[in-house]
């Protein structure tokens, strides 16, 4: 894993990362779904990494699936 990979991302930036609106991560984390996040006093911050193995974890595997 590189260096760059490793540092720390805040709900919005990450938010901006996947298009989505910072809410919906809320809301995700509140019913525990979505990357896994570390909560740093009152702030949620997200590792890449960890955000990118999520990522990867959304494909689907099922070529029946597929559109």
């Amino acid at each position: 894993m590189d260096s760059n990979s490793d540092h720390w991302l805040t709900r919005v930036e990450l938010a901006g990362r996947l298009k989505l609106p910072p809410k919906t991560l809320a809301e995700w984390a509140s019913k525990g779904a979505g990357p896994r996040f570390a909560k740093i006093g009152r702030f949620c911050r997200y590792k890449l990494s960890d955000v990118i193995d999520w990522e990867e974890a959304q494909f689907k595997d099922d070529p029946k699936s597929a559109a």
